[in-house]
């Protein structure tokens, strides 16, 4: 458990400290879930990956020891999850002081290259195969019986992650959930590609299920990529969580013209920041009670909180509004 440093120091209202306590509280539980469901991840697909090369060499699929590399690839991802999910945990310090928790976009980014890196080599792998002189052979039929039940499992898995990143706001277990569903859909083609060998008995299709595979996971890795984009640049995937401020700034009464306001994501949560006009002749203690019920009204708006720094200023003297969303 760590503590943050709040803007408003040592004096803290209950409210505020309760936030606080929140956004630890969110972190610890988030980092354990996340390793949790690292760790499934990691056995699942390393038994997964283990069983398709080995099959792929004894039965002679090129399309099912491409699948058993696609798996093995996730079990790099899942290491990385693991060791994302350890530093996301590290106390904020004087180079970090909003935390560790971007270290999951990060990783989402390191995650599709090696998706990428898969599907070329997949690729490549089924270029040559089609483009092989050698007599091509029949898989064998237990490639058919590894790749049902490699779908069995991927289905399984892919719920698991979809269902604790969203729970948990972790676009790293959301992406990996992607990947998830996309390795199903490659063991049916696959499965699929082997059917119709043993069908139309054309072991060349084999290959060219790879080659449709391999473009499939390049092209995933391709949309994880951009997609760990916004965090990364301070944007937000969302773009009504803006409207959502300005209306729950509305309904605090003495405070008019949300201006300047800014949000970006900060592993799943908002950190947002906005500027109000209220009367100039308030007290400070005033001020401070209208932003404070603002900050409040966001949160009640917005669960998706990881702080919010309200700034109070005089009817009419707002700066240009040169950063942020009036």
């Amino acid at each position: 458990m760590f503590c943050l440093r709040h803007r408003y120091g040592s004096r803290l209202g209950n409210a505020n400290k309760f936030a606080l306590l929140s956004a630890s509280a969110y972190v610890c539980t988030m980092k354990k879930q996340i390793l949790r469901a690292s760790y499934v991840s990691t056995a699942g697909n390393g038994i997964l990956a283990a069983a398709k090369i080995i099959t792929g060499f004894v039965s002679g699929s090129v399309a099912v020891l491409g699948d058993g590399i696609d798996s093995a690839s996730d079990v790099a991802i899942s290491i990385v999850m693991i060791a994302t999910a350890k530093i996301m945990g590290k106390k904020p310090n004087k180079k970090y002081v909003y935390g560790y928790a971007k270290a999951e976009s990060i990783a989402t980014k390191i995650l599709s290259m090696v998706i990428f890196f898969a599907g070329a080599e997949m690729l490549v792998s089924g270029i040559r195969q089609l483009f092989s002189d050698s007599q091509r052979e029949m898989p064998g039929m237990i490639a058919i019986y590894v790749t049902a039940a490699s779908i069995l499992c991927k289905f399984l898995l892919s719920l698991y992650q979809t269902r604790v990143g969203k729970k948990t706001g972790s676009s790293m277990l959301i992406a990996n959930g992607i990947n998830m569903r996309n390795d199903m859909i490659i063991s049916l083609s696959v499965l699929i590609g082997l059917f119709f060998s043993f069908i139309l008995e054309m072991p060349v299709l084999d290959s060219v299920t790879a080659l449709i595979v391999s473009c499939f996971i390049i092209w995933s890795a391709i949309k994880i990529f951009m997609d760990s984009n916004v965090e990364l640049m301070d944007g937000v995937k969302d773009t009504s969580v803006y409207q959502k401020i300005v209306d729950a700034t509305g309904k605090v009464d003495g405070v008019s013209h949300p201006h300047r306001i800014r949000s970006r994501s900060i592993g799943g949560k908002y950190m947002i920041t906005l500027d109000v006009e209220a009367d100039g002749n308030l007290t400070l203690s005033q001020a401070h009670s209208l932003a404070t019920q603002v900050e409040h009204n966001i949160r009640e708006n917005i669960p998706e909180v990881y702080d919010i720094v309200v700034h109070v200023e005089p009817y009419g003297t707002h700066p240009e509004d040169v950063f942020g969303v009036s």
